[in-house]
């Protein structure tokens, strides 16, 4: 094992461990523990068992099991190979015993186009067939031409981009939001920490996307800032995540 793949082990680890934090500040210590585990070039973090079987998290409401959450991610090195990143991120909601998911929340690092971080809700509505129905062209044409019926869940919902994308906390907070899930005593702190964080993280990952833009702000603020002595090398906006769809 190489010094890099060590460290990358080692911060996969702790990000395992500050899921499990979070889940288990939310929904109980009963919640099955995030675990790393090395894949070649990326990291996969999720519950995991003995024998390296994805497990979902089990979901109450009025203490009793009705959903479950599948929480899997593919962690890697970022572009500088400096912090964690990650490539690939599903959180899938179920209802119990159902394996189609109700909704699902994805992310994949490399995509835009479907967007790299979307929703796909599985659901039926008929005014929305009618109009993948319609499509001139793109992907809903295409499954007509292989003789396949548009489904809702075919579609890539935009949720702010590669930077701005949705959180696991946004997701627990979505379910305890809109379905009253059953929490512990003091998930809203758990859930507001963990989010203060993240949303830091980001901005971070954003400033360095855009740095002028951030050291402008700044200064209009009443802040000094000053430009680095050596310029950075030029990247081009194409190659800007904060700018990726």
């Amino acid at each position: 094992m190489t010094e890099e793949t060590s460290k990358l082990d080692e911060l996969a680890a702790g990000f395992a461990d500050d899921l499990t934090a979070l889940t288990r500040g939310v929904l109980g210590q009963d919640t099955p523990p995030f675990a790393a585990l090395n894949s070649g070039k990326r990291v996969r973090v999720s519950p995991i068992t003995a024998d390296e079987r994805v497990l979902s998290i089990p979901i109450s409401i009025g203490g009793e099991i009705v959903l479950s959450l599948k929480a899997l991610y593919y962690c890697c090195w970022d572009g500088s190979s400096t912090f964690l990143a990650t490539d690939q991120a599903d959180f899938h909601l179920h209802y119990k015993g159902v394996t189609d998911p109700l909704i699902r929340f994805e992310y994949v690092r490399d995509s835009r186009e479907p967007p790299g971080a979307h929703i796909q809700v599985h659901a039926h509505r008929d005014e929305m067939a009618y109009l993948l129905r319609l499509a001139d062209a793109g992907r809903p044409k295409q499954g007509f031409k292989r003789r396949k019926l548009p489904r809702l869940s075919e579609m890539h919902l935009p949720v702010g981009g590669h930077r701005m994308r949705p959180a696991l906390e946004d997701v627990l907070l979505f379910m305890k939001r809109e379905f009253a899930i059953d929490t512990v005593p003091t998930w809203r702190s758990v859930i507001s920490e963990r989010l203060k964080v993240w949303r830091e993280i980001q901005l971070m990952s954003a400033v360095r996307d855009a740095p002028e833009a951030a050291a402008e702000t700044l200064r209009a603020m009443g802040y000094t800032v000053q430009s680095p002595t050596v310029a950075r090398p030029r990247v081009s906006q194409d190659d800007v995540k904060l700018y990726w769809p």
